[in-house]
């Protein structure tokens, strides 16, 4: 059940059966997390029972101390009183260290739950494939990991101990009062009819506006991410006015959502005042009378009524529970809802091993279409021989970057099959598959630490000799050496303290020493100025020597260097031939060279 619409929109007006189908789906999740604790959980019980029976027994220690013990010392006897007195000190006593205990007991539980629970949602997200993460905004991501598990914490730290405790305190009271004087007690059974409607209104009416919240805070969260990603074209466009109009408008939606669910608290709470207040009342009318009836002694009186306000103190906090539970239970839906995703690009049942691969790729007979339906490549059929080098140019939209990302099956195709040496990519095992085929992209993200760490990513194992050769294959040992701190400079968050053109050749050293027989290029050398491309053109040759290669650049200079070129119009392949066979023509791809040859005039 899928929990967003349209553009990935999240959605909060489920059907009943969607709701009952999220609510399932939480609560396995929740089991799934709860049952390796189950030792603790019955041990955190037990430890609750006991303290919360020792702190109800106080009342009924009272009543025996002025009922009996003082009468008694009237006569000298200080036994009854004395007894009372120590049992109350010992069940507060008992009550105080259980307490302590029990604190603990359930810290280590909702720590041990969260941690899990933060460990499922990193792992999963790495898994799911980037069909996923291109619909699936990065805010939404990081509001799973922050502020819905910050909602789910302060349930597991505070919630559920107020529920256990009030709720056993509230059933363990009953029982006193009961069996201290039953018709105190049924005054006080009388009281839970209202209780009953009043909470079951409170729980329907905020369940839906909690998911609004939820929805307001991920939603507060995404465009703070967004604009905080992408400051720097903030700045350039001077989107500032307009960024700061449209997060009012989110904020303020968030606090009307936080409005509505504090009204409705604001009925509840009063509501339960009301009702244990008449409560009392009544208690203390009929018991009253009573006692100058003769019928009820007044130390019986006094802890029925010590006993009935204490009743209704922890209905305030289940009220409180109600509150971080509703909050708690949207998270967990969200939550449960991308642990449900799966990957569109499954890992093979059954894979087979490629451990020396050649490099030959084909398309099969290949369709492909995104989520919205439009086909992309329509049966499209590719033969690349090992060890050649294909340029692909286009059109924006012709179908160069689909071909590419299909050979790095990060989509699968629609029907046919793109296959590496002759073995479909979903059948190859995903180690196998990485360290055949490697992608370089126009964005070239490096990963904070140094710079030999992220050369190294494409070889963990790799030496300092080996990293800095991979450096000097592609042009950059020069560079590098110029930086602060060399090889060993730290690069900063997302490679902000090189150049554009600098984190592109430190990508192109990670490929080379990552050493796979197919290499691709999507729009590689456009972050490059003149003379670095010029460097790049000769570490290239070495970076594609004895490699498929497929290189996807508008930059015709780069385009130079390949076989071959593949013209592509619509998904399909108008024009198939060397560059200088292509250049001699009268097609589409020797009037492009002819207007970029124009363009260096």
């Amino acid at each position: 059940m899928s929990v967003t619409g349209v553009e990935g929109e999240e959605r909060h007006d489920f059907t009943k059966e969607e709701s009952r189908q999220i609510r399932a789906r939480s609560l396995t999740l929740l089991g799934s997390l709860v049952r390796p604790l189950w030792g603790r959980i019955i041990l955190t019980i037990v430890v609750v029972v006991v303290s919360t029976a020792a702190q109800v027994a106080g009342p009924a220690f009272i009543a025996f101390g002025i009922d009996n013990g003082l009468p008694a010392m009237l006569e000298q006897d200080w036994m009854p009183l004395g007894v009372a007195v120590g049992a109350f000190l010992f069940t507060g006593i008992i009550g105080a260290v259980l307490i302590a205990w029990y604190t603990v007991l359930t810290a280590r539980i909702s720590q041990a739950i969260l941690i899990e629970l933060r460990k499922r949602v990193f792992l999963h997200t790495q898994r799911l494939s980037l069909e996923f993460h291109e619909s699936y905004t990065s805010g939404r991501i990081i509001a799973r990991q922050t502020s819905d598990l910050d909602a789910i914490r302060e349930l597991l730290d505070s919630g559920i101990s107020q529920l256990v405790q009030g709720g056993l305190y509230m059933a363990f009271i009953a029982i006193a009062l009961f069996g201290l004087d039953w018709v105190s007690g049924l005054v006080l059974f009388g009281s839970l009819i209202p209780l009953w409607f009043l909470t079951r209104w409170f729980q329907l009416a905020s369940q839906k506006v909690f998911r609004q919240t939820r929805t307001a805070s991920a939603r507060v969260i995404v465009h703070f991410v967004e604009t905080m990603t992408g400051i720097r074209a903030v700045k350039a466009f001077r989107k500032e006015k307009r960024n700061a109009k449209e997060f009012g408008g989110l904020v303020e939606d968030y606090r009307y959502a936080n409005e509505r669910a504090i009204n409705l608290f604001g009925i509840f709470d009063p509501g339960l005042v009301l009702i244990g207040n008449v409560t009392l009342a009544v208690v203390l009318l009929v018991g009253g009378l009573r006692v100058a009836g003769g019928s009820l002694a007044i130390g019986a009186l006094l802890a029925t009524l010590l006993y009935t306000r204490s009743f209704f103190a922890p209905a305030q906090e289940i009220a409180m529970f109600y509150n971080s539970y509703q909050s708690a239970a949207a998270a967990l839906e969200k939550i449960s809802g991308v642990l449900e995703e799966q990957p569109s690009v499954p890992d093979p049942t059954g894979p087979i091993d490629l451990w020396k691969a050649k490099g030959a790729v084909r398309f099969d007979d290949v369709e492909f279409s995104y989520k919205e339906g439009r086909v992309v490549l329509p049966h499209f059929t590719l033969d690349i021989p090992a060890g050649q080098t294909i340029a692909l140019v286009g059109s924006t939209g012709a179908g160069k970057s689909t071909l590419a990302k299909l050979i790095s099956r990060f989509y699968d195709p629609t029907s046919g099959s793109v296959t590496l040496d002759g073995v479909d990519l979903r059948q190859l095992h995903p180690k196998d598959l990485r360290r055949a085929i490697v992608m370089v992209t126009q964005e070239a993200y490096l990963f904070s630490g140094t710079v030999a760490d992220n050369i190294a990513l494409g070889k963990p194992e790799a030496t300092r000799e080996e990293v800095i050769a991979a450096a000097r294959a592609v042009g950059a040992h020069e560079f590098i050496e110029g930086l602060p701190n060399g090889y060993d400079t730290d690069v900063n968050k997302r490679g902000g303290r090189v150049s554009a053109g600098q984190r592109q050749l430190i990508s192109f050293a990670r490929a080379f020493i990552a050493d796979p027989v197919v290499l691709i290029l999507d729009e590689a050398t456009a972050s490059l100025d003149i003379p670095s491309e010029r460097l790049v053109q000769e570490g290239l040759q070495t970076l594609l020597a004895d490699r498929t290669a497929v290189i996807i650049a508008h930059r015709l200079s780069t385009v130079a260097i390949a076989d071959r070129v593949l013209v592509m119009e619509h998904g399909r392949i108008i024009e198939d031939g060397t560059p200088a066979a292509l250049i001699s023509g009268t097609g589409k791809f020797s009037r492009m060279h002819a207007a970029w040859r124009d363009s260096l005039v």
